[in-house]
């Protein structure tokens, strides 16, 4: 096998025109130079310099690895001008899996800053419901995940990085008794029968914990893993309730909002990321721009009745 090395020693000695000339090009000795040319040209299988006067010429055999060694050279400083710019953010690809709550509030205004900022990374964004996103990161198809966890319960080879808590409310039809109370108990709903809003999982766990906490067990009527259509069963006066807030952009004309105290239900919002990932000035970008966006609880106010 050819050492490339040495073929960018040889191109040198051909265009400098003498042992001597690429030496001082170098910074090596004279023979030093023609140990690594005859090295190549056992390599070779053929002579590839021939003496003229006081200088060297290719042979043909040199002349044609002299060609092959610009190809290389121009083709490892293209390479590392890549490289450069990859590790800089200024090419790239980006991996995002997200769910639909966390789409427009969140990653949204994330992409739009990244864009601004990286605009030669491209954007790979990809919607993860109902699967988990969490084995794609852990195995490098993902760069970053929105998922939600309860805080410190990050798996192997995943790293969570907080980023809101994401509070429930109570819906229930307009019509409803307590529906002009501005805030209620959740224990004010123990004996109600219950519309479902979340599938199995941590979602539904963060409600059926809470509800834990105030003493009772929801009593499911229906349920439905979508909040539009929760609304609607509430609305119909089949149950009652809950709703993130995020989870309430589009609100349902009948039926009324309002917040729970003692305890709170939260669903706690984390950035999943490889933990063994390297450094990427796009994928920081991104988390930071995710963080901005999130904001703090006074940032947020609450939903309008």
């Amino acid at each position: 096998m050819l050492d490339v090395r040495r073929m960018q020693v040889l191109r040198t000695v051909v265009t400098s025109g003498s042992v001597t000339g690429a030496a001082a090009t170098l910074g090596y000795t004279p023979s030093a130079i023609s140990q690594q040319i005859a090295a190549l040209e056992k390599e070779a299988g053929t002579a590839l310099l021939e003496r003229v006067g006081r200088g060297v010429r290719p042979t043909a055999a040199g002349l044609l690895l002299t060609e092959y060694a610009d190809t290389i050279g121009r083709q490892v400083a293209q390479a590392e001008a890549a490289l450069a710019d990859l590790r800089a953010g200024r090419t790239g690809r980006l991996a995002v899996r997200y769910f639909a709550t966390v789409g427009a509030p969140l990653v949204a205004p994330a992409v739009a800053l990244l864009r601004a900022a990286h605009p030669g990374v491209r954007i790979e964004l990809k919607l993860s419901d109902p699967d988990d996103p969490l084995p794609d990161v852990r195995e490098g198809r993902a760069d970053l995940a929105l998922v939600v966890r309860p805080r410190g319960a990050a798996p192997d080879g995943v790293r969570l990085l907080h980023l809101l808590d994401d509070t429930y409310f109570a819906v229930l039809p307009a019509a409803h008794p307590l529906a002009d109370r501005p805030a209620l108990r959740l224990a004010d709903l123990a004996d109600e029968p219950w519309v479902g809003s979340e599938s199995p999982g941590p979602c539904l766990d963060a409600q059926l914990e809470a509800c834990a906490e105030a003493g009772f067990g929801p009593r499911f009527v229906v349920r439905s893993e979508d909040y539009v259509t929760a609304q609607g069963f509430v609305a119909a006066g089949l149950g009652v309730g809950l709703v993130p807030r995020l989870g309430l952009g589009s609100r349902h004309p009948d039926i009324v909002v309002r917040r729970l105290t003692g305890p709170e239900p939260q669903r706690s919002i984390q950035a999943a990321v490889r933990e063994t990932a390297p450094p990427q000035p796009a994928l920081a970008t991104f988390v930071q721009a995710l963080r901005d966006a999130a904001g703090s609880p006074a940032e947020r106010p609450a939903p309008t009745p």
